[in-house]
């Protein structure tokens, strides 16, 4: 892990300066960009195993290239900010955030933040498959399938939506409490109930549209439960 490639978009130099520092001292190699447009290109050529992501960014933001990079693929993120009100923390992690940290910030926090996501990315790598009736869970190369009428059909998930549906895959049919979704998949940051629920909304509407609307279901009072889709 300590030889994962961090990209670093901030636009303060004193930031990005200690930031590196930090990284590098623990191991990590290190790229900067100063701007949106320029770590976008860097995340394009280099394939960063980790994002630290300024929101507040010259020309492109910070929401504008987390999204960019998620049409792309799953590159974990953790969004750096001055903003501490939840509504835009809530954003970061509806477009696909893994993590976030509300400057001003101890860099040895970030550097353990990074260090956490890393290590729920890619402890995913080497599980066998896993299948609930016409869902195919491959956390290798964190890809979720489902069969339907139509053949087929890769569900285009964020990162944490994954790590939420290969999580209750696993157990099938039992209620997952929102603190368990919280500790299992979430940053450690995002220990609110409306933050799991969003999470959770959008993955099941993303199994509706594929055909399998009733395999995510809530549990009255407690949290959700995955079951196979019916009548598959």
């Amino acid at each position: 892990m300590t030889d994962a490639l961090i990209l670093i978009v901030e636009d303060e130099p004193e930031i990005a300066e200690i930031l590196e520092g930090y990284f590098v001292r623990e191991g990590f190699r290190v790229i900067c960009a100063r701007d949106g447009t320029t770590g976008l290109a860097h995340h394009q050529t280099l394939r960063p195993d980790l994002v630290v992501l300024d929101i507040k960014l010259p020309g492109k933001d910070g929401f504008e290239v987390l999204a960019a990079i998620r049409r792309r693929g799953e590159t974990p993120v953790i969004m750096a900010t001055a903003l501490a009100e939840d509504l835009d923390k809530l954003q970061a992690l509806r477009i696909g955030a893994d993590d976030y940290v509300v400057k001003p910030f101890n860099p040895h926090e970030v550097v353990a933040r990074a260090r956490a996501v890393l290590r729920r990315t890619m402890g995913q790598a080497g599980k066998s498959l896993v299948r609930v009736g016409s869902l195919t869970v491959d956390p290798e190369a964190r890809r979720a399938m489902l069969e339907c009428d139509r053949g087929a059909v890769s569900l285009d998930l964020t990162p944490t939506e994954f790590r939420i549906l290969s999580h209750m895959a696993r157990a099938p049919g039992r209620a997952f409490s929102r603190a368990d979704l919280v500790d299992a998949c979430l940053p450690e940051g995002a220990a609110l109930d409306r933050t799991v629920d969003s999470h959770v909304s959008n993955l099941r509407r993303k199994l509706a549209a594929a055909g399998a609307g009733d395999m995510l279901t809530g549990v009255r009072g407690f949290g959700y439960r995955l079951d196979a889709p019916h009548g598959r």
